[in-house]
């Protein structure tokens, strides 16, 4: 009988336990099973919990991992999420004058009788709706400050795409919860030395608590320390600075006004002189943070920002700073040591990649984990899918500033073409005169489809010129027709649909289906 494969998870967090849980699902721990999991985490380490938000897919892997999605939303604080909305991005701020568009989770409707992008580039500029409110009804539901969902509909399904939002550190707790269930141990202990062996592997880690331990594969999960791949494995870090300039976030949490406020089922991401506030509803408090470039702006001018989008109650809130490198290993999985997570590598909290970079790395270790044989085996094809996945990543973050019209030196220099991906500008170049296509993106190395850029583009402005081929569009009456079915399932919608924090107080009080 083949000898058990062990694996040893160094770091909790999301991140960590996130790992344990979804690598004991899928590779099948049990006591006379062929895998062993052991996580060791220090009690001493907090949990950075940067961005709050997730993107769609959390919703697959929770169910995936056997999570009841009222119980996760009760433990986790969390709430819904269906998108994003932009304030501020495209243009300066003139007075009471401010700019916004929403970039939702669902698709635009699809139809063969039209292409609806198409024809909506084709309709008047000045008097046609903005673009994710043509093409889906779930800009008007978000608004209306409804759920994506009602309460008798299943986990994790219902009529409209949605994420969470949530709190990192219960989030995590209850990742724990689950992964102890399903076989994992959990260790507590501190990381003290990490010793190679003469092959440059990793041979063993001490703990002072639990002394030394051995796994024939190692995940690191410490976080920006990047305790094994970095320090140990000397793994080279690409910093994205060039194109990403954010590198700050200062944070806080804050209650709600009042008990009965309404609950935003969307991340408010407000555009400032030097990055942008990212604005998240919880169930019981906003999770709010202020990104910023230290190369455009001081830590006391952001802390500034902060507490003016608090307002009055800015004043009194208890801020701590982040600082982050943008960026990632080339390398994440050196011999018989993988990074998961900020070890590997992170961007910004922007359009919460940061939970679906962790979900796309521990989805290709349980696809690829050598079961016998050299366990670095897949540490070339697992390389070359990470590294493409953060570059494909950057570029679709870039998309989000590099349009913008703004006036301030951080913005102007984001516009400019040095610090723009040339696979971006060949894009952007071929889209002013097509709208973005599936066909633009390798599906398996891409965390966004292509309406993900068709609704920062047009949101942002950007345009595509149909007119000198307008005729190639005959069928502009069936595509008003349906215009005006989506106008309507939005009406429709938003008085069917329970209001957001209704909902979550029926889940919270256990009153669900």
């Amino acid at each position: 009988m083949a000898r058990k494969r062990s694996i040893l998870i160094v770091g909790g967090g999301t991140a960590g336990w996130l790992t344990a849980a979804y690598l004991a699902r899928a590779l099948g721990v049990s006591d006379d099973g062929p895998i062993e999991i052991t996580l060791l985490e220090s009690p001493e380490i907090g949990i950075i919990g940067v961005g709050e938000g997730t993107f769609p897919t959390i919703r697959t892997t929770l169910k995936y991992l056997g999570i009841d999605e009222g119980r996760f939303i009760r433990e986790a604080s969390a709430t819904f999420k269906q998108g994003i909305r932009f304030t501020d991005w495209a243009r300066t701020p003139e007075g009471d004058t401010h700019s916004h568009y929403f970039h939702p989770f669902e698709a635009p409707f699809y139809s063969e009788e039209a292409n609806l992008v198409s024809y909506w580039l084709l309709q008047d500029e000045k008097t046609r709706p903005p673009f994710a409110e043509a093409v889906t009804f779930q800009n008007r539901v978000a608004e209306a400050q409804r759920a994506p969902k009602r309460p008798h509909e299943g986990d994790f399904s219902g009529p409209l795409n949605y994420a969470y939002h949530f709190d990192a550190a219960m989030l995590a707790q209850v990742l724990a919860e689950r992964a102890r269930a399903l076989g994992v141990r959990h260790l507590e202990g501190r990381l003290s030395a990490v010793e190679l062996d003469g092959r440059g592997a990793i041979d063993r880690i001490i703990s002072p608590e639990q002394g030394a331990l051995r796994a024939d594969l190692y995940i690191d999960c410490t976080g920006f320390r990047a305790e094994l791949i970095g320090r140990a494995m000397q793994a080279p870090f690409k910093s994205v600075r060039d194109v990403l300039f954010a590198d700050r976030a200062v944070t806080c949490k804050i209650p709600y006004d009042r008990p009965d406020a309404p609950i935003e089922s969307f991340t408010i991401a407000t555009a400032h002189e030097a990055g942008w506030i990212w604005d998240i509803g919880l169930n019981g408090a906003r999770g709010i943070g202020c990104v910023y470039s230290s190369d455009h702006l001081d830590d006391a001018r952001a802390e500034q920002l902060l507490r003016a989008h608090v307002g009055p109650r800015g004043a009194e809130a208890k801020t701590r700073l982040i600082p982050f490198e943008a960026g990632y290993r080339t390398r994440q999985w050196i011999g018989n040591c993988v990074a998961v997570g900020l070890s590997g590598g992170f961007l910004e909290p922007l359009e919460s990649t940061g939970v679906v970079l962790i979900e796309a790395a521990i989805g290709m270790i349980a696809e690829l984990f050598p079961h016998n044989g050299p366990v670095d085996a897949p540490a070339r094809r697992f390389n070359e899918l990470m590294t493409a996945r953060y570059d494909n990543i950057v570029t679709f973050l870039k998309l989000h500033y590099c349009l913008s019209g703004r006036t301030e030196r951080f913005w102007r220099e984001n516009a400019d073409p040095a610090t723009i991906p040339e696979r971006l500008i060949e894009l952007l170049e071929q889209w002013q005169y097509r709208p973005p296509g599936r066909f633009d993106f390798i599906l398996d190395l891409e965390s966004f489809a292509f309406y993900n850029y068709q609704y920062i583009l047009y949101g942002m402005g950007f345009r595509t010129d149909l007119t000198p081929v307008r005729d190639d569009f005959p069928h502009v009456g069936a595509a008003e027709r349906i215009f005006a079915r989506i106008r309507t399932f939005g009406e429709r919608a938003t008085q069917d649909l329970p209001a957001h924090r209704a909902l979550i107080q029926q889940i919270n009080a256990g009153a669900m289906g």
